[in-house]
């Protein structure tokens, strides 16, 4: 999509606190210190299918920027493999959501806690960069920095966290943040505010814009508030020849195994529900990067009680091609929700989780909504149906209305213009950033500005 010559790397200007660093001289760069070596070395490490999609486009702009050859190792999915990673062990295993859904895997995770950490020392990495999943990241980053302290091994490499953690949403969630420049140097923020809030409590941080918009601005995606017009002629789902006149819902149930085998049934039910007031209802099953994932819902398709069409993952054309097919979407709360809030498609945004869970985040949490798009635009603009409301009878009688009410569904629709704003640093902010000739704003994506941010990054 972007061409790129030779590259000028340069420090982005805003994301160093001033006041707190001015009276350190600067060491050299990342870029420097890799050019001894006559390589770069980068140890990443995701959890998640969002955070594999994150590390890989992460990855493929390191490697366009880079003027020397890049090694990887680490931890993440198929598609930060097929970039160039060899995985030190399978992504799922760290795929846990929760609180008191982790409780059961604590002995595995401090295995694959020192197995990284070992693996990150024999690397010898000149950059180490976690992409979200702060439960094991943080405690990866934070023992790492100690064993290098301990050791007194050279060479420290510097530690970077994609996505900051969410503060916002937590009762004394920013009084966390003091302690997180101990082992983090720097966080790459998707969210406005974030970054200022960040170096508010010390931590060096760049607002470099949520990675949805890399999507959003391949596909320049345009879309309609009215049902009847919706289109059918996505390249890939032509195959399955999509009856003109169906109703079709994309159905997102998530990326873990555990929260689709909780959601997985309830979505069941509601179709089921649907099948009356819409006799061709057709739905297309969004199966995520995770094979086990992938196993669970296959085996539950005998179940399904309306025809369902499984849309593979690994393909951003093919899922933006079925949600273009679809009338209507019921997801997991995630991610998810910013890419079908700016696909334009009308969404209904569902969540269960253990009992126990859902105590702490009713006590806990400090903001109304658990959907992104309502939370920064403070505004009940996706429906959501959460913990005890989130079973099949709500979840159909608000996919009905939304199929069927254009005002409710054209609320969402002219959202989306508003979002993608919000998630978009603005042009003084990139300009302040990406104040070199060779790097225009126009180039801008969110991982081009974070791979030029870790190759002329230097401690302070």
């Amino acid at each position: 999509m972007f061409q790129f010559s030779k590259i000028k790397l340069c420090f982005p200007l805003s994301s160093i606190s001033i006041k707190k660093y001015s009276s350190f001289q600067p060491t050299k760069s990342v870029i420097d210190k890799a050019s001894i070596d006559g390589e770069l070395r980068v140890f990443i490490v995701s959890g998640e299918v969002s955070g594999d999609n994150i590390g890989s486009r992460l990855m493929s702009s390191l490697k366009k920027l880079s003027p020397l050859p890049l090694r990887f190792n680490g931890v993440g999915g198929s598609l930060m493999c097929k970039q160039g990673l060899t995985p030190l062990f399978p992504m799922e295993d760290l795929a846990v959501m929760g609180m008191w859904e982790l409780l059961p895997h604590l002995y595995k995770f401090r295995v694959k806690l020192k197995e990284t950490i070992d693996a990150a020392v024999k690397f010898n990495p000149h950059v180490v960069v976690t992409v979200d999943s702060k439960g094991f990241s943080f405690r990866l980053l934070k023992e790492l920095r100690a064993r290098y302290n301990q050791q007194r091994l050279e060479n420290c490499p510097v530690h970077f966290h994609y996505v900051a953690p969410s503060f916002w949403a937590w009762k004394g969630g920013e009084s966390r943040l003091g302690g997180l420049s101990e082992f983090v140097d720097h966080l790459f923020c998707i969210l406005p505010n974030e970054e200022r809030v960040c170096r508010e409590h010390g931590v060096e941080a760049t607002f470099v814009g949520h990675p949805v918009l890399e999507d959003a601005t391949e596909f320049n995606l345009t879309r309609t508030s009215k049902p009847e017009e919706s289109k059918l002629e996505g390249l890939s789902l032509s195959t399955y020849s999509l009856p003109s006149d169906s109703t079709v819902i994309s159905v997102l149930p998530g990326s873990r195994l555990q929260e689709v085998e909780r959601m997985l049934p309830i979505f069941s039910k509601a179709m089921k529900l649907l099948k009356e007031p819409f006799p061709k209802l057709l739905t297309l099953i969004h199966v995520a990067s995770n094979s086990q994932v992938d196993q669970y819902i296959g085996e539950s398709l005998h179940e399904w009680p309306v025809r369902a069409i499984l849309v593979p993952s690994g393909s951003t054309q093919l899922k933006y091609d079925a949600f273009g097919a679809s009338q209507a979407a019921l997801c997991t709360s995630g991610t998810v929700a910013v890419e079908l809030q700016l696909a334009r498609l009308p969404t209904l945004v569902a969540y269960r989780a253990h009992f126990f869970t859902e105590l702490i985040i009713r006590y806990k949490a400090k903001i109304p909504y658990i959907s992104l798009p309502n939370i920064l635009l403070n505004s009940p603009i996706i429906p959501e149906a959460l913990f005890q409301a989130c079973n099949p009878s709500n979840l159909a009688s608000t996919l009905e209305r939304l199929l069927l009410d254009e005002k409710m569904r054209e609320r969402q629709v002219v959202a989306a213009e508003k979002l993608m704003q919000l998630l978009h640093p603005s042009e003084s902010e990139l300009s302040n950033m990406i104040h070199c000739g060779d790097l225009e704003s126009r180039r801008y994506t969110p991982s081009i500005l974070a791979a030029s941010t870790i190759l002329s990054y230097a401690k302070r």
